[in-house]
């Protein structure tokens, strides 16, 4: 509760046009709620439907991504779910960023003995237990992806596979989900292993 709070405050106080505002915190006997700005028009993945956005209009609206997240990032906020859903584009061409419901406050860089689990991806009691990451797999940063702890940089990933996205009509990554492609991932490398000592014991 005390780090939903925090953290409730640190997003409330972000302010650029490019935001949707986040007016505060609000809570009601167990349930908490972000009270976010109503944002009209489609998103961008309604618009991406349609098929590949032109450059010029792709450019426009990814410029207004960048700034909005580096905004973001100047605040000591990373948003972790960026994808075309999750942004709108007004019918005067004004973007809003949304959803920094996965956004976690940056904190000092934790050593490696004193990891702090604040960087590590939100996860809900019913997703913890079962090993799942929340955010979105097509768009995700690989570091995101295998549970490691995350900067900026996870947003620069996910912001490139949106432009990817907007310039091409598809999805930069349209595969499998995180839990199994980490499946695949670690199954690989237990193969790997299993070879190479069964090379070595040769």
């Amino acid at each position: 509760m005390g780090r939903f709070q925090r953290e409730a405050q640190v997003l409330a106080s972000l302010n650029h046009p490019n935001i949707a505002a986040i007016y505060g915190f609000e809570k009601s006997d167990d349930t908490q709620a972000l009270v976010l700005e109503l944002v009209g028009g489609p998103t961008l993945a309604d618009r991406i439907a349609r098929g590949a956005i032109p450059v010029e209009d792709a450019l426009s609206i990814a410029t207004q991504i960048a700034e909005a997240l580096e905004a973001a990032h100047e605040a000591g906020v990373i948003h972790r779910d960026l994808k075309p859903a999750n942004v709108k584009v007004r019918e005067d061409g004004t973007v809003k960023v949304l959803d920094f419901g996965l956004a976690k406050a940056l904190a000092p860089t934790p050593t490696s003995a004193t990891a702090d689990s604040s960087q590590l991806p939100t996860l809900t009691a019913a997703a913890t237990e079962m090993g799942v990451i929340l955010g979105t797999a097509a768009s995700m940063s690989p570091e995101q992806a295998s549970g490691k702890s995350v900067d900026k940089r996870a947003d620069f990933w996910s912001f490139g596979a949106v432009l990817f996205e907007m310039l091409t009509g598809r999805k930069a990554f349209d595969g499998e989900t995180v839990p199994l492609r980490r499946s695949w991932e670690t199954t690989s490398m237990r193969n790997m292993t299993c070879r190479r000592t069964a090379g070595h014991s040769s």
